[in-house]
């Protein structure tokens, strides 16, 4: 004799509604788990009884499974994915405001305001973080004069360099007068002896010590200088005195 059609409607007897539950929610588990390992298929479900009481299974976890329906339905639905759109800025938002009034009460509690509501342990803690900070600031101080010093001292060496190029250029300049003098006497058949003195009524001196800076110096030679006039030669044009 076969078997009768059964009514699908809610079952009245508490009993009787327990028992067929149990039996169903049997069965559609153990589907759901044959059709996972049949087809190789993800598979999620969740059951809630009349007293609310939770019954699940899944061939991956949950949570997986739900992340992906409802990554899909986004996907697959413009409107929702918008007003999800929407949502996550609006939480984005608010997570930044947030930040916003944190790092405002922080600079109020650097400046040395709002600290009535701190206790002795937070009161440490800003401490320490000023003296960190200023010991930050003056580290990066002293690292910004170094590097100044050590720029000066470059500057120094390179205008020492150009003072003892300088000095041997008037030194050969000083020579080469010395010497065509000494030829133009010759010529004129003088006996006269050329002073070296009497030709640059100026002489210079540098110091040897290539650690200090160089100064070029001006002194009267000594004898009896030549009736000139007591101005500083200038550089640019060097002449022959005869």
């Amino acid at each position: 004799m076969g078997r009768g059609k059964i009514l699908i409607k809610r079952i009245d007897n508490t009993t009787s509604r327990q028992v067929t539950f149990s039996k169903r929610r049997n069965g559609l588990l153990k589907k759901a788990r044959e059709l996972s390992i049949l087809c190789d298929a993800d598979v999620g479900l969740i059951i809630f009884s009349c007293t609310g009481r939770l019954y699940e299974y899944s061939s991956t976890s949950i949570k997986a499974i739900t992340d992906r329906y409802i990554k899909m339905k986004e996907e697959h639905n413009p409107l929702l994915n918008a007003n999800s759109e929407v949502k996550f800025w609006q939480k984005e938002a608010e997570i930044l405001r947030q930040l916003l009034r944190n790092l405002q009460e922080t600079h109020r509690q650097l400046m040395g305001e709002e600290l009535s509501g701190l206790s002795v342990k937070d009161l440490q803690l800003l401490e320490n973080q000023l003296e960190m900070s200023a010991h930050s600031i003056r580290k990066r101080k002293d690292q910004l004069y170094s590097e100044e010093i050590q720029e000066l001292n470059r500057k120094a060496h390179l205008i020492h360099n150009e003072n003892v190029e300088l000095y041997k250029k008037v030194n050969r300049v000083h020579h080469e007068n010395t010497e065509l003098q000494k030829k133009i006497y010759a010529g004129n058949g003088s006996s006269a002896q050329v002073n070296n003195n009497t030709i640059v009524p100026y002489t210079f001196s540098i110091s040897n010590d290539t650690l200090e800076p160089i100064n070029l110096e001006l002194s009267q030679p000594e004898g009896n200088p030549l009736p000139i006039k007591t101005k500083a030669p200038n550089l640019g044009r060097l002449g022959f005195l005869i």
